[in-house]
């Protein structure tokens, strides 16, 4: 695999960058600081930059099928309107878990949104994987201290999902919203398991938080590379651009504070020019769920 030097796009220096995810009818990356209650937009074709406060900790903001953005932010999902930058709740998550916050999500080809929840101070195991279709919101794992994902293979038969503290990647099998036959998938030893991606050959790319770089990964879980950047703590990468070869790389000075110094673009916004397209964006599917 080639690609180009790493391009710092946005040196925005977000406490904890997360969730970057392309918008093909905005020709725009939305993502997220999560520690900084901030919602993103970076222009692809234009370099034009927005950013709305959040009403608390906000995990990702998701494309909807009606133009707006649905969003993980603590204690719900919310519906996000670009034009009036205003935040509507529409469906609680874990009222019996407050000391958790939403994490990272995941739409399905089929619109459906997935999503994981983590213990805000990192400390208790009790977050969980989730699924948000027909207005409904269904538990299909548990015992996590800080997920991130998921992601889907290109025929949508596997699903996976991380325990970042323990730097464990799962597969699941998936059918029809569905999961079983949890396994392990690979080990990051050379940084913290962050946001996964998948592109089109079906190679599992994940930022490596403390890592310097985004690891990529066989549909056999062998590593096969990784993608370096500048600064060390990476937490997603996303595939945007007309031809999905643009990759956008969120990082974050969260928990380095003390390196910023020598890594003065921590937090920023990076793109690198690969040769495999990612999968197309697909949108949450709110025709059928509740608003």
């Amino acid at each position: 695999m080639a690609e180009a030097a790493p391009e710092l796009v946005w040196d925005l220096k977000a406490e904890l960058g997360e969730g970057p995810v392309w918008d093909a009818a905005r020709a725009s990356i939305w993502f997220v600081d999560i520690k900084g209650r901030r919602l993103h937009r970076y222009g692809h074709d234009d370099g034009s930059t927005e950013s709305w406060d959040a009403p608390d900790q906000i995990g990702f903001a998701l494309p909807a099928d009606d133009g707006s953005l649905i969003c993980g932010v603590r204690g719900g999902l919310h519906r996000f309107d670009p034009e009036s930058g205003r935040f509507d709740l529409i469906a609680p998550v874990e009222r019996d878990r407050p000391q958790n916050r939403i994490n990272d999500g995941f739409v399905a080809p089929d619109g459906t949104l997935w999503f994981g929840t983590m213990d805000d101070s990192e400390g208790m195991v009790s977050g969980a994987l989730y699924r948000w279709r027909n207005g409904e919101i269904t538990r299909h794992d548990d015992g996590y201290r800080v997920t991130n994902g998921p992601a889907l293979s290109p025929d949508g038969r596997t699903l996976y999902h991380h325990d970042t503290t323990e730097r464990r990647i799962y597969a699941f099998d998936h059918a029809d919203g569905y999961l079983s036959n949890r396994r392990l998938f690979a080990v990051t030893e050379d940084g913290f398991a962050d946001g996964p991606s998948v592109d089109s050959s079906g190679v599992l790319h994940v930022g490596l938080f403390n890592g310097w770089g985004v690891a990529r990964f066989s549909p056999a879980g062998e590593r096969i590379g990784t993608i370096r950047l500048p600064v060390q703590t990476v937490t997603k990468a996303a595939f945007g651009g007309p031809n999905l070869t643009d990759l956008y790389c969120t990082t974050a000075w969260l928990g380095n504070a003390d390196k910023r110094a020598a890594q003065p673009t921590l937090g920023g916004l990076y793109r690198v020019k690969v040769d495999t397209p990612g999968l197309p964006q697909a949108r949450v599917r709110l025709s059928s769920a509740a608003s």
